[in-house]
């Protein structure tokens, strides 16, 4: 069914045997399959890492052979990876590719685990090192027949969850293939394991805003029904606060999510006017554009968590029952902090990414900025006057204050510590918090304002709402990461001065969230559901 849909080659060019749309539209079909549990996790874990490898990496007679039949659905695909002792340190891993004599062929040997799908792919791809190459430089891919003679499959795993997606350990014992199955160039393995991981991280974050927003229309649903001291549990302020709570993630991340969507199609269409072919475009728009996939994937998947999580306690007993979908959707949820890569990898990765390309000059000159910025800690505040006739002065103001905590810090930080900052990891996840909360704010505020010049802001008050509560409690939680890191990373006057401008860089005026929350909770109630946006004919 999924095929003859066209679900298997959203992605993939019609030349060979796929829908190639647009950006946008695939990811919004990508965040509707969040909804569908196990299945979508089997599906996209074939349209994504198992088909992808191929179509931007594969040759010509490579595409041709594999992408049609994985169009339709004839070969099923898995990607392997992760070993017992290499799951994001691939240089342990210990499967080892030998090349014949005459150069014909590879022999694999070596052993992977938790390979989604595993138990009726047809077609794998296989990471490897080459034995007798440079062994910094070895780690490569191959294509690799699932049911060639010394592939073996262990038997299925017994998961917490996504029960309904088949994994398994596979064991490759000899298995001979032709040298043209190698995939990419040889020894471009992290090329290829890199860029398809980070498109997986992108489509995690549209996936898991599906299924936060089918959790948040049950618990609205349910709170309704729920019927204790005569009358529904949704009329008590504590149920509301969840309810309210759930919704303005939710739609910080899917203003993140279509963000992000929007500035790879941009991408895209700059490089194919500068000469890159569609494929070649895409591939490098992602790699432009890594940190915010893995801005996505952590405040996607932890979004998730806080859903279910709080759609388990509004159902109360009910919701520790597997006779509820949320109980099931609990124990899901889980693995997306742990899929393509863990959320702890991924705030790392932001920092370093950043690190690195600030060191490239990619930011202008970051330590002048920083000189800047500790010039203008030891003046008198100048907060300058705001445009009082934008309704997003204040968070605006907000906004670009904050940001210079960023490059305070990690400048502190490579100052300090230069190349020793990459061991200092509780300091890197706490200048990544503040990254994936100013991005999410940004995208909240860049949307709001979209809409009002659309709609007018009497249709988007509570827009309005969700976006201010975000900042409201986004500097907060700034703040206190700020500290940590400051904290760890300077002392005495240094100390001092710095904690002073987390103060200054993080100032945002009260702001009642509680009857915020309150309007939100009401207009869900009365609705019956969360889905008063796409109601409302909410572009995405």
């Amino acid at each position: 069914m999924a095929a003859e849909l066209g679900l298997l080659g959203l992605s993939v060019p019609e030349q060979y045997g796929g829908m190639g749309i647009d950006t946008q539209t695939e990811a919004f079909i990508t965040e509707l399959l969040g909804s569908a549990g196990a299945i979508g996790v089997s599906l996209t874990a074939h349209t994504g890492i198992g088909t992808l490898p191929v179509l931007y990496f594969g040759t010509e007679a490579q595409k041709e052979r594999y992408l049609p039949g994985l169009c339709s659905g004839e070969i099923k695909a898995a990607y392997c990876l992760t070993e017992p002792d290499a799951g994001t340190d691939n240089g342990n891993m210990k499967t080892k590719a030998v090349l014949s004599d005459d150069g014909s062929y590879y022999t694999i040997t070596g052993q992977k685990m938790w390979i989604t799908n595993a138990g009726f792919a047809d077609l794998l791809t296989v990471f490897a090192k080459i034995e007798g190459t440079d062994t910094n430089r070895n780690f490569s891919a191959f294509l690799i027949d699932a049911h060639a003679e010394g592939v073996r499959l262990g038997a299925e795993e017994d998961k917490m969850g996504i029960k309904g997606s088949s994994t398994r350990q596979i064991f490759f014992e000899g298995v001979k293939i032709p040298a043209e199955n190698l995939l990419g160039e040889k020894s471009k393995g992290t090329k290829i394991a890199f860029n398809v991981l980070n498109i997986g991280r992108y489509k995690l974050g549209l996936m898991v805003c599906g299924g936060a927003k089918m959790l948040s229309d049950l618990s609205v649903k349910y709170a309704n029904e729920r019927i204790q001291f005569d009358r529904s549990i949704s009329s008590f302020g504590a149920i509301q606060h969840k309810l309210a709570e759930q919704v303005t993630r939710i739609f910080g991340l899917e203003s993140a999510n279509y963000r992000t969507a929007n500035l790879l199609s941009e991408s895209v269409e700059k490089l194919k006017a500068g000469g890159r072919t569609e494929l070649q475009a895409k591939l490098k728009a992602a790699e432009e554009y890594a940190i915010e996939c893995s801005i996505l994937k952590v405040y996607g998947s932890e979004t998730l968590d806080y859903v279910v999580d709080e759609a388990v306690q509004i159902y109360g007993g009910m919701g520790f029952s597997e006779e509820t979908i949320v109980a099931s959707a609990y124990r899901d949820s889980r693995i997306n902090r742990i899929f393509e890569g863990t959320n702890e990898i991924n705030r790392l990765l932001i920092i370093d990414m950043l690190v690195k390309r600030a060191m490239k000059g990619t930011y202008g000159d970051l330590f002048g900025y920083i000189q800047q910025i500790m010039k203008e800690l030891m003046s008198i505040p100048d907060f300058g006057d705001l445009d009082e006739d934008d309704i997003f002065a204040q968070e605006k103001r907000s906004l670009a204050q904050a940001k210079k905590l960023v490059w305070l810090l990690a400048g502190a930080g490579m100052q300090k510590l230069g190349e020793k900052l990459k061991d200092e990891q509780e300091v890197i996840m706490n200048v990544s918090d503040i990254i994936i909360e100013l991005f999410v704010c940004e995208s909240a505020l860049l949307r709001t304002e979209k809409l009002i010049g659309t709609r007018g802001q009497a249709a988007c008050e509570r827009y309005i709402d969700m976006t201010r509560i975000l900042f409201s409690d986004g500097m907060e939680r700034i703040a206190a990461s700020a500290k940590h890191a400051t904290c760890a990373l300077a002392e005495g006057d240094e100390l001092r001065m710095i904690l002073m401008g987390i103060k200054r860089f993080t100032k945002y005026p009260p702001y009642n969230t509680v009857n915020a929350r309150r309007r939100l909770a009401q207009q869900l109630i009365d609705l019956n559901g969360y889905w008063f946006f796409l109601r409302n004919s909410d572009a995405q």
